[in-house]
């Protein structure tokens, strides 16, 4: 484990405590608590594979939050939601099972195109509010395109992670759906990517669970102020914090491919 010894003093769990809430507010409405999390768990000193582990099991418990807000506020698509999960668990679960069996590098610089673009298309499109609010009956070839978009999406957040929130929302977005129940969709799916990566993690024993369980209490609390807060604001809110926080997850990709 690198030499890294658990200590839980008063520091650690303030610490633990801001990094998960300021994560957990940003995540439940548009994705990218990671940024925020995973970062955090390394400058402790964590080993790699213990931070993502640690941030997985905390991350799930700020993801059930946020899904349940959406679920009881009716900004989700619950059937299409339900039937979307467990592919996005496999997926996921699979993407962690084979995390060092492809290329990071190259996987780095394909993710930052993506995010550019779907940076520039989202700020370009003015009309995306005037989607289906909520909506069940989709044709089946949408369905067949949700269904890939579950499985790729949750291998990717199993395997890699940063844009996951982004790009779930982008794909609900192309299926009609406006911001709002766009983000209560993808919590549902990132909720089933979360636990099926956890279940890797929690196989391999690479999880400090006492780190995650304090950093986990603060994440559902950010989970449930930035679930209403986007709830209660709409679209004039999510819109631009979506492209805020696609925009720092290009700039960290960035940074990463070029300093590291």
């Amino acid at each position: 484990m690198d030499g890294f010894i658990p200590v839980l003093d008063t520091f650690t769990v303030l610490y633990l405590l801001a990094a998960g809430f300021i994560a957990a507010f940003v995540d439940s409405s548009v994705g990218g608590g990671g940024l925020v999390t995973t970062p955090s768990l390394l400058a402790l000193g964590m080993p790699v594979p213990f931070a993502l582990g640690t941030n997985k099991l905390a991350s799930s418990m700020g993801a059930v939050t946020s899904f349940l807000s959406f679920w009881q506020a009716g900004k989700m698509a619950k059937k299409l939601s339900l039937f979307l999960m467990p592919l996005s668990f496999f997926g996921s679960a699979l993407g962690a099972y084979v995390v060092y069996l492809l290329p990071e590098a190259l996987l780095k610089k394909v993710i930052v195109l993506l995010l550019i673009a779907v940076a520039v298309y989202t700020f370009r499109r003015k009309d995306w509010a005037a989607g289906t609010s909520v909506k069940e009956k989709l044709s089946k070839a949408a369905y067949g395109a949700a269904a890939l978009m579950a499985a790729g999406i949750g291998f990717y957040d199993g395997f890699f992670g940063p844009g996951t929130g982004s790009f779930l929302i982008f794909g609900f977005l192309f299926l009609g759906f406006d911001f709002v129940t766009a983000a209560g969709n993808a919590k549902a799916l990132n909720l089933g990517s979360n636990l099926g990566a956890l279940v890797s993690f929690a196989l391999a024993g690479t999880i400090y669970w006492y780190y995650s369980l304090i950093m986990g209490c603060a994440m559902i609390a950010g989970a449930l102020c930035g679930s209403r807060l986007a709830i209660s604001k709409g679209t004039a809110y999510v819109r631009p914090l979506f492209l805020a926080v696609t925009v720092v997850l290009i700039g960290k990709q960035v940074y990463d491919i070029i300093f590291k």
